[in-house]
Formats: structure tokens, sequence, C-alpha cells
């Protein structure tokens, strides 16, 4: 008992004094059995105090323990009515003694408690609720063994170089409304608590104060030690409420402020309504002072929101929806994201809360790039951090975004905040772009009206930005009306861009600029990408009618080639509604390229976009330029000519004619590249697409008019006789080109394994010509290679097949028999027939084959049949037979 202040007994000397009070046990049983129990009660806390239980279950059994003998010793009856018991002043002194020993017990538990651990302060905190649980408590004489324990730990406190008082902001927030109680004692003690409690705080934050030690007495040592105005509270007054919030907001550390404010708050739903009045005036001021100090104000925010859908009054929702309004001004990115993670659509609380916030002016920038950042969000999204995937919110799925274009109705009409839309104009316009295309295609619930709340933010972006005109533009075009039925969005977005150009409007350059950043920056989603492209290509509609910066130019190729096939199809789609612009630039060439590339997706649709993209740029471009790259769009086409998609190939055939008839007058420039396409643009000839053919026939025609040579067979509207072509070919190569001979058979090998009855067909009838025509020209080993390759198509079941293999495999051993061993008679040879070549004639005459088997109708019946059920399986051509054609244009290395 040596570490208690001086005046209290020792638990021995306490014993002894007892056995003189035998005398009185008649006039004073209900003092003896409380004081009997207390010290029973006495004996088990301290063995608990001593034992090695868990701290949590020991704190938790004192606490028990404490409440019960809190209650046995502040509900006893008043001293003046003990002492009236005694009948001599020996009596009244006993029985005044026996009652004060019993708080002196009361006390000396608390004071041993408190020195062996700092955090059990918290009893006292819980000793102001029991308290205020019944009026007939000694709440004066509660008060003052509070204050009492308190200087006792206030001069305990600076021996230790750290405090663990996890409970003290509680403790203050109970006393701080006790400062204002009816009863003057009360007050006093109160203050006097409140005093030692800052103290304590100034130790537990080192920021504040040096610990110090002194010779001077204890208790004015603590009084001296205490800031100038925490000192002052000594002589505050019941309604200087001022000076207590300031004090406890610089003194008690950000956590223990928090435990502070959120007391109060609760307190607001007091009973008590005196209570209630004094926690609402303390709260305020508090937060005026020290509002950027508390943390957990997501939680705070949770928790007014809970209270305000209670049954509060007009007062306590009044005070509710202050404090929402000071905490906005500390912490304005906090309480914003806070009240976007309500369900949506807004109720009326929430409503009422979005308007408090909104009452804050000071912070009207900061909460509106919050409710941008939000509003960048994508409805459901889920985003990933440190490798797991994690919800945008907190909520199931992620409804922010739509809360943001909901709130955005409320915020942005407020006087205070149009200065800062002027400046964010462009991003909140492209944000509610974004969620207008999300809601369109990822939120297409019917009893929802998300769209709504999108539609209802723009028309008030609109508006408070003074594009009035704009919003009743897009009104007399029935866009709001259509905004949420089923539309297409993408329409949408264009619509909206284009109104805005068609109204000059005066945030276009920034818009502009923003749009172009993001753009540069990439955007994390594909979506973004979309809407972005649509968006930028109608503004350059109507910036320029002529010509195009070249750092626009870089972001359409970027976007050309996306990973996304959506983003491409985008990109080269509005690139071709702006082709007169486009084809009018300088480095036009440096966007021709990703176009090109474009050839090369997997998606059947990019190609088909890509190529006609291409043409409308070229129809429109400058000849000479046209010159300097239409070699690399020319051999773009060729691998596109026997694509397993049969409108690209088509496409690209007739395409290939046409920058053949573009580049007429340069025609000697792509004369390698025409006749690199002959092998497939006549076995194409054959196939059973109407729209192949024609386009074969259209381009083979105009190829081989630039090559100056017959086009009797080609000209014919009627059925013509696919080996008479071959063979006019064949001739004219021999008269002109018969060097290209050998690319033409190593090109031709590559049909041989196609599963298309009518390509092996015309490949076998086509080697064979080359073949012929080109024996001068061809080394012994090349002929066996070519020999080796006929043999293995004599296992084919066609019987038409079967007979051209077997006449061309005869063939190539006719020409093997022929040929010297020798490298060096090889090479005399192939001099010697150049200058004596003769034209070649039929070889195979395929309708004398069919009609010698003696049934040429069922002859026919059959190879069609075939071929039939080998068109059923064209479009489903696997890569095994594109990628036997070769890709090296030497013979030799073909296999």
């Amino acid at each position: 008992m040596a570490q208690a202040s001086s005046n209290t007994m020792t638990r021995l000397q306490t014993l002894q004094s007892s056995m003189t009070w035998y005398h009185v046990e008649f006039k004073a049983e209900v003092l003896l059995d409380t004081y009997s129990g207390l010290l029973s009660e006495q004996s088990m806390i301290l063995a608990m105090n001593s034992s090695f239980v868990d701290p949590l279950i020991q704190f938790e059994s004192q606490l028990r323990i404490i409440e019960l003998s809190f209650k046995r010793v502040f509900s006893m009856p008043s001293l003046s009515t003990v002492k009236a018991m005694g009948e001599t002043s020996e009596d009244t002194e006993d029985l005044e003694n026996l009652y004060q020993n019993i708080f002196n017990v009361f006390e000396d538990t608390l004071f041993i408690l408190v020195s062996k651990d700092f955090y059990k302060i918290q009893i006292l905190k819980e000793m102001t609720s029991w308290m205020n649980e019944n009026s007939l408590y000694q709440q004066e004489r509660a008060m003052r063994v509070i204050t009492r324990v308190l200087t006792f730990a206030s001069k305990r406190v600076k021996k230790y170089p750290s405090i663990d008082a996890p409970s003290l902001g509680l403790l203050a927030a109970e006393l701080s409304l006790f400062c204002y109680h009816d009863d003057p004692a009360i007050t006093e003690q109160a203050i006097a608590g409140m005093n030692y409690i800052f103290y304590i705080a100034m130790c537990q934050n080192s920021k504040v104060v040096k610990f110090r030690s002194s010779k001077m007495d204890e208790e004015e040592s603590n009084i001296k030690c205490l800031a100038p105005d925490v000192q002052s509270l000594l002589k505050v007054t019941p309604r200087e409420k001022t000076k207590i919030a300031q004090s406890v907001g610089q003194l008690l550390l950000p956590q223990l402020l928090t435990d502070f404010v959120w007391t109060l708050l609760k307190k607001l739903s007091s009973p008590n309504k005196n209570m209630a009045v004094e926690a609402a005036s303390l709260l305020q001021l508090t937060l005026e002072f020290h509002a950027q100090k508390i943390t957990r104000v997501s939680k705070i925010v949770g928790d007014i929101y809970e209270q305000l859908c209670g049954n509060s009054s007009k007062m306590v929702k009044g005070v509710m929806l202050h404090v929402i309004s000071l905490l906005t001004r500390a912490s304005p990115k906090k309480v914003i994201f806070q009240l976007m993670e309500f369900p949506v659509p807004a109720d009326k609380t929430l409503l009422l809360m979005w308007q408090a916030a909104s009452m804050e002016s000071s912070v009207a920038s900061e909460v509106l790039k919050t409710i941008l950042l939000i509003l960048k969000g994508k409805p459901g999204e889920m985003e990933e951090t440190l490798g797991e995937k994690r919800r945008f919110s907190l909520d199931a799925t992620n409804m922010m975004p739509v809360a943001a274009s909901q709130a955005l109705c409320t915020f942005l009409p407020v006087t205070s905040y149009r200065k800062v839309v002027v400046k964010l104009f462009p991003e909140f316009l492209m944000a509610l772009l974004l969620q207008f295309f999300y809601c369109g295609q990822h939120l297409k619930d019917p009893a929802q009206d998300r769209p709504l709340y999108v539609r209802d933010a723009l028309k008030a972006l609109l508006n408070c930005s003074g594009l009035e005109e704009v919003d009743k533009a897009l009104e007399r075009k029935n866009f709001w009306t259509q905004f949420s039925q089923v539309m297409d969005h993408q329409y949408g977005i264009h619509l909206i861009a284009k109104t805005l150009s068609e109204y000059n409007f005066p945030q276009f350059p920034e818009t502009l600029h923003y749009v172009y950043k993001v753009a540069v920056e990439g955007p994390r989603r594909s979506e973004d990408s979309i809407v972005t492209i649509i968006f930028f290509a109608e503004l350059l509609n109507n910036f320029s009618k002529e010509s195009l910066p070249e750092e626009f130019l870089v972001l359409f190729r970027n976007w050309i080639n996306d990973s996304n096939p959506s983003v491409g199809k985008m990109s080269l789609q509005k690139i071709a509604s702006m082709a007169p612009v486009f084809s009018e630039i300088e480095c036009v060439c440096n966007l021709l390229l990703p176009v090109l590339d474009a050839f090369l997706s997997k998606e059947h649709t990019v190609i088909i976009r890509a190529m006609l993209t291409l043409r409308n740029i070229l129809s429109k471009l400058d000849k000479k330029i046209y010159s300097t790259v239409c070699i690399r769009i020319a051999s773009s086409y060729c691998p596109l000519m026997d694509h397993v998609n049969g409108g690209i190939q088509c496409m690209a055939i007739r395409h290939f004619g046409e920058l053949l008839m573009d580049m007429d007058q340069y025609n000697w420039m792509l004369q390698h590249i025409v006749l690199g396409s002959l092998v497939p643009l006549i076995l194409f000839l054959e196939s059973k697409e109407r729209r192949i053919v024609n386009a074969c026939r259209y381009t083979l025609t105009i190829c081989v008019t630039q090559l100056k040579w017959s086009t009797a067979y080609l000209l014919r509207e009627e059925i013509y006789n696919f080996e008479s072509v071959v063979l006019d070919v064949c001739n004219n190569l021999l008269s002109s080109y018969e060097s290209y001979i050998t690319d033409l058979i190593s090109d031709t090998l590559g049909f041989l394994g196609s599963s298309r009855a009518f390509l092996k067909k015309g490949a076998i009838i086509l080697v064979g010509y080359l073949g012929k025509s080109g024996e001068h020209l061809l080394l012994r080993e090349e002929i066996d290679i070519m020999i080796e390759v006929i043999e293995r198509l004599t296992q084919v079941q066609d019987p038409l097949i079967k007979e051209l293999v077997g006449k061309t495999h005869k063939l190539f051993k006719e020409m093997a028999k022929r040929m010297s061993s020798s490298a060096i008679k090889q090479t005399f040879r192939k001099w010697a027939k150049m200058f004596r070549t003769k034209k070649l004639k039929l070889i195979y005459d395929v309708a004398n084959i069919i009609t010698l088997e003696g049934n040429e109708t069922e002859s026919i019946k059959e190879c069609s049949l075939i071929e039939h059920n080998s068109e059923q399986s064209e479009d489903k051509v696997d890569n095994e037979e594109i990628s036997m054609k070769p890709t090296v244009k030497k013979f030799e290395y073909c296999f």
C-alpha cells in the first residue's frame, strides 16, 4: 500500500479497525455486509491480477466483480444518514470510519489495478456508464473516486517512457459531459478529472510534452506540467465548451480523439435530452477545430447513415448532417468514397448526406475529383491488387460508378461547384460517356433505371457548363427519350460529339486535348478505347476538313492493331469515314502500313474492315504517293487470295485487280507480283462459289491485259475450258516470262495437298503444263522431287483425279529419262532449249478422259459429288493445308 496516497489505510490496518465495530453491527448491518463483501471481492480481484490468466479474460472477470462492488458501494445511504444511526458520538465516529473505509477499499482496489496495467483505466470509463444507469447512485462520490484514481495515474505516468491507455478518449468524452452537470460538485470533480486526463494524454504523446522529473510536490507538479490552455480548464465555466474542444483535439492522439468523437456521436441518441444537447454542442466544436485528426471516417459516416435512417429527432438529424459537412471539409475523399458505397438508387437519407457534403465549398475541387475517380470505374469490375483480385468496392457488385452518376445531379448544380466543373468538364464528359457505354453493354436489366442516372448527370453537366443549347438540341433529336431504351450506344456517343461540335462548344480545345491525352496514355479497358475513338474521330471531323496533325495519326495507327478486335475494327471504320482527310496528310504511308498489318489478324471481320478502309483511302490518294506503296499493298493481297474465308478471298482478289487498274501507268513496277499471283487466280477459276469465280475472272483479265497476253479464253462469259486457260497462260509464259515458271511450279505444288477436289484437280493440271513448259529450265533433282510429290497422290479415290495423276506422273518420268545426270550437260541443255522452244499443246484433254471412260454422265455426277462433299468443309480447312504452301520462292527448297 506504500504506492497509494498517504491517507489510504493498509489492508492490515483496515482489518484491525474493523474489530472495534462489532458493537454497532445491529445498527449498520448494510454497511457491514457491504464491507465484508467488498473485502472478499478485493481478494478475488487481486488474486486474478497475480495469475497467468489470459489478459482479456482476466480484465473481463475483474470488471464484472468491480461492477457488483460499484453498485453495492455507491447505492449506500449518504454519510449524513449513516451518522444519524449512531446514538453516541463514539458510535457516530465508528460508523463514519466504517463508511469511509468502504470507499477506501474500493479506491485501493482501483489503485492497485491501474498501477499494474494502465489500460485498466477503462474501468473508470465503465464507472461513468454505471453512474448514468441510475440517478440514485452517489454520483458526486463516484466522480470523486474517478478523479482520485486519475490523480494517482498522473503521478505514475511520469515513471514510464510510454503508456498504454487506449480508453482515454472514451473516458474524456464521458467526463466532458459531466463538466456541464447540474450539480456543481460533480462539475468541479469532472473538470479536475479532465485536467489529469489531459496530462496523461500529454505524456502519451511525446511530441507535445517532454518527460521531466521534479522534487516539487507531486500534485503541484502535475498542475504546472499542464499546458496553459489545459490549466485554464480549472477555472472553466459550464458554458465554455470551446476550451475543452480545443484541448481535446490538441492533446489526444488521433485514435483517442476518434474515440472521443465516436462516444459523443452515440450520446446524441441519449434519452437524457440535456446530455444529448451538450454532446451535440461539444461534438460540433471539436470537429470545427480538429476534424482533420479523425480516423475511421468511413465507419463514422456509415454509423451516421444508420442513425439517420432511424427515428432521430430533428435536432439530432441536423447535428449529424453538420458532422458530415465538417468531416467532408477535413477528409473529402474518405467521406465521398463512403457515401458512394451505399446501395443504388440513393434513398432520402443518402440524398440529405450528399447535400450536407456539398455545403463545404472549400473542398469542392477535392470532392468532384473523388467523384470523378469513382466515375471512371466500371460497374461490377474486379480490380487486381498484388496478384489477388478484389472488388472495387465492398459491395457484392460494384455500383459505385452508378452512385457517382446519381450524386453528380446533387453536386453539380451547387453554385460553389460550378467553377470547378469548368476545369473538369472534359474529364466528366468522357467519364459519363463511358458510363453510358457500360450501362448499355453490361447492365441490360429492364427493371433498373441505371442509364437514367447517367442521362441526368449528362444533362446536369451540360446545363452547369453553359451548354443549355446542346441539351435542347439533343432533346429535339429525341436523344434523351431514347437514352434508357434499346439503342446503339456507339451511335449515341457519336451523336453527343456531333451535337457539341455543331454548336462550337467553347470547351472544345480543352476537350480535344484531354481526349488526346487519354488516348496517348492508353485506357486500361477496351471499352474506353472504343468510346475514345468514336468521340475523338467526331471531334476531328469538325477540327479539320483538309489536314490532320501527325500526333493524331499516331493514335489511329496504335488503335488499328489493338489486342481487342473491336478496337481495331472501330479505328479502321473511323479512318474509312475520314478518308478524305487522311488521304491529304503528308505521312499517309505511315498509316497505310498498320492497315496492311491488320490483314494478318486472326479475326476475319478485322481483315475485311482493313481491306475496305484501305480502298477508301487509296481511291482518294494521289497517284504519285500511291505508287510508292503499291508494291507493298499488292504483296499484302496475295496471301489472302486463297484464304479459307470466302468473303475475304473474294474481296482480296477484286481489290488486287482494282489496284492494278489504279496503277495502270506504273504496271512495270508490279509485273513480278502479277506473275506471282497467277497460280491462285487460275486455280480458283474452278471454285464452286460464283463470287470467287467472277472475282478471279475479273482480276485475271486485268493481269493478262497488263502483261499484254491473249485474253480470248478469259473474256468469254459462257463456260470455258479450264485446261485451255492453263495452256494459254503457259504458252504466254514461254514467250515472255519463262524465268518465272519454276516459281509458279513451286506455288502450284503447295495446292496439291488441298482437301478441296477442284483445287487438287486444277493443281495437277497446272503443274503438268508448267513442268512441260519449263522442262528445259529444270534440273534432274527437281524433276525427281516433282515425281515424288505426284506419287503421293496415287491413292486418291476420285477417278478423274487418279487419271490426271497418272498422266502427270508419266509426263515427269519421260522428262526425267531425257535429262542427263551431269550438271554441266544439264546446264548446256537448258541454254540450247531456250532458243528452240515450241508452243505447248493439250496434254490432258479432260473432256475426252471422261468420255473414254464409257459413261460421261455418271463420271461427271461422281466428280460433282466428291467435289460437293469437299465443298461442305471448305470453310473448315485447317492450317495443315496452308502450311503445305511453300513460303520460299525457290523450287529446290520447297520440300
